[in-house]
Parts: structure tokens; sequence; C-alpha cells
């Protein structure tokens, strides 16, 4: 009688690594490696190999860059979703789409089960269950660092060790990262001691450090149409082309780090290094385009669309009809956000340098302080005496 599967979130790094021979041990399973290509850097051959070695009995590589920037990073990017005025969503946006990809190498290989190598600690194992199960109840759930007896980075190195598994993870760089091509994060290590200042040069792996970027500023132009980024300095690109473009431009001028503590899902504060170049810059440039286009109930809404759509995407709620709704109206009101920015970098700052739309709301003359076809100075007078009837009316009754 054939086994029962086990399809296991590959990455290669340190975790993934030791729950392959982990999952051996203690499950009669066939173990299913799946690694999705989200533009992690990582060579791929390389990874499929170590999974083999490591007793894995089948790996997939699934690339799914395209898919990725297009239909997650670029879609949260057109709704504004910024968690916590800060992060980017990089890791969060990911998730749903690597979930899909698992649920679709259970079903081909008819697997009953589906292993990832997150903490019970973190927001990644709500983000990947809820996403599994969001496309099929019916999978098992294995998470082993709720129920192995490793409780920490240093003793899953040594169990790597002992087994004989190759991992670039030191104890004296211990860091956790999670890169694609939106962004890469780095936590843990001396990151989790509050009173410590990042180091840059140890940290940094898609920025230089601004105080090293060139002397000379950096112009850059970026073009829109409804709301989906185009072009850059008027060449047309394909999606991943296009953040890969500015993911070097950015990181060459030290553009894009943020070094947060957030509220994370499962109640804790932690604290974080995200590097996110090019997205820093498309959601500066898109933010800046939408002030000229969007007038201003729909500008002010947009907001709390944005608040919330970056709140159910850090939770895991992807594949809901809430973010399906919002997509929606985020698809209505881009139908005029077409332009370009320009905008100006230097040594980790971003400032704007042109705004070019034919949709602008703006009008030189009308905001101008002469004389209008469209705005007469005396109409401000009975404006003003209704706009402020409730408090002169307060203010009456207050001194009658």
């Amino acid at each position: 009688m054939a086994k029962e599967k086990v399809v296991l979130a590959y990455s290669g790094g340190l975790d993934t690594s030791i729950i392959i021979p982990w999952l051996k041990e203690h499950y009669d399973l066939d173990v299913i490696a799946c690694c999705v290509d989200v533009g992690q850097d990582d060579d791929m051959e390389e990874v499929k190999v170590k999974a083999i070695e490591s007793g894995a009995s089948k790996v997939y590589v699934e690339d799914m860059k395209a898919e990725f920037v297009r239909d997650y990073a670029f879609r949260a990017l057109r709704a504004g979703a910024v968690y916590e005025n800060k992060y980017l969503l990089g890791t969060s946006v990911a998730r749903p789409l690597i979930s899909k990809a698992l649920v679709d190498v259970a079903h081909k290989e008819g697997a009953a089960y589906i292993c990832h190598g997150c903490t019970g600690k973190g927001n990644d194992q709500v983000r990947f269950e809820t996403g599994v199960f969001s496309l099929d109840p019916t999978l098992k759930i294995i998470a082993p660092w709720r129920i192995w007896d490793i409780s920490s980075r240093e003793d899953a190195i040594d169990y790597a060790q002992k087994k004989g598994i190759k991992i670039s993870v030191t104890k004296e760089k211990i860091y956790s990262r999670d890169q694609n091509l939106w962004h890469i994060s780095h936590e843990g290590g001396d990151i989790e001691n509050l009173e410590n200042e990042h180091k840059e040069d140890v940290v940094y792996m898609m920025t230089t450090p601004p105080e090293k970027a060139p002397d000379k500023p950096t112009y850059v132009d970026i073009t829109f149409e409804q709301g989906w980024p185009v072009k850059v300095d008027g060449e047309a690109l394909e999606p991943v082309e296009l953040l890969r473009r500015l993911n070097k431009v950015a990181g060459e001028n030290g553009v894009g780090v943020i070094d947060i503590v957030e509220n994370r899902l499962v109640g804790m504060k932690s604290r974080g290094i995200y590097e996110t170049p090019g997205g820093t810059l498309l959601m500066e440039a898109l933010k800046e385009l939408e002030t000229l286009i969007l007038d201003k109930d729909t500008f002010e809404f947009k907001k709390l669309v944005s608040q919330k759509y970056a709140s159910i995407a850090y939770s895991g709620q992807w594949f809901t009809p809430l973010r399906e709704g919002l997509d929606a109206f985020v698809d209505e009101t881009s139908k005029n956000v077409t332009g370009t920015i320009k905008l100006k970098l230097y040594k980790g700052s971003i400032k704007i340098a042109g705004r070019f739309t034919n949709f602008a709301l703006y009008d030189e003359e009308i905001s101008s302080f002469g004389a209008s076809e469209l705005y007469s100075h005396k109409d401000a007078e009975g404006f003003i005496k209704l706009f402020s009837l409730p408090n002169r009316i307060r203010s009456y009754k207050k001194h009658k």
C-alpha cells in the first residue's frame, strides 16, 4: 500500500531544511517539497538537490514571479495597502500565492497533508493555513514548530548539523529572512533588542546604506495606466522587469528601508527591518498621482480602503469576498489614474520632481490667485457663512 503524502512548503532555509528529516522520523509519509519561486534570488537547482539529499521523494519548483508581481504585489500597491503606516506587506502578499501553489501540488499528488515551517509565534502560520483552508478545507496541516522539541533557531542549527544538512545560517548571523521580488525582511538576533541600532552593512541585502549612496541625485520617471505601473523612464516593461529596474535604482540610492515595531496578528509586538526599494518608489509615485486625479471624497474614502486592505492582507484574508470587493472599488476609482511622476532620489530620500497627467483635477487658472470663469472671489462670502453656520449658532447660544 502506498504511503500517504505531505506537501512541504520548502525554501531550503534553516527551518524547512530540518523539517524533511524530522517528518521522516516522526511520520510514515512521503515528503514532497514544493518551492514557489517569487523572486527570492536562490539557485533553484541547488534547492532541488538539497531537498532530495535531505530526504524528499520529489521536488516541485513553481516559477510564479510574474503572477506574484502582477496579481498580488501590484494589486496591494494599487489599493495603497501599507500596514501601520510603514510596512508594504512584502511577505504578507506572497503567502496566499504560495498557499495556492501548495494546494495545487497537493491535488496533483493526491496528498492529504500540507506542512510549513512557520513558528508558533508568527503571522505566517495564520496566513498559510487560512489560505489553504480557503481553497481546500479537507487538507490537514502539520506545523512542526508547534509540536517538536526544537525551541529556538540555535536548537535548529544544532539539529541541522547533527543531520549533516548544509545551512547558510550561523549562530553569529542568525537573522530570519524572507525575500521575494517585492522586499526582503530581517528578524531575530540582535534586532530583537530595541536598544540596538540595526547594522546596515550586516543586514542590508537589497539596499546601499544611505551614507554610502552616490553623492549626486538620481532622477526616475514612473508611468501608470489606470493605477498599474507600466513604464520606467519612458520604457514599457513587463511587471517583473519593471520591479527589478526600480529595485536597482532605489537600492543604489539607499531608498526603501524601514525599522518597524509592528503589532503581529497573534497579539505580540515584533521588530523587523524591511527593505522594499522599488515598492517604495511605486507607492510614493502612485499616491502622488492620485492626489492630482481623485476628487476629495474619493481620495478620503480610498484612505479607509487602503487601511482595511492592508489589515486583511496582513491577516491572511486574501481569498475573501471583502478583498475582492475592495479590489472592485480600486478598479473603478483607478480608471483615470494615468500619468507620470518624476522622482528625485538622494541618499535615502525621495522628492517629487515633476507631475505629468491629462486627468488632473488641478487647474492652474482656477487655483491661481487671479480671476477665472469658474470661480469668483465674491462667492466665498456666502459659502463661508453657510459653512460656519453651526459654529455661529453655537457661539450665539453660548453668549445669549
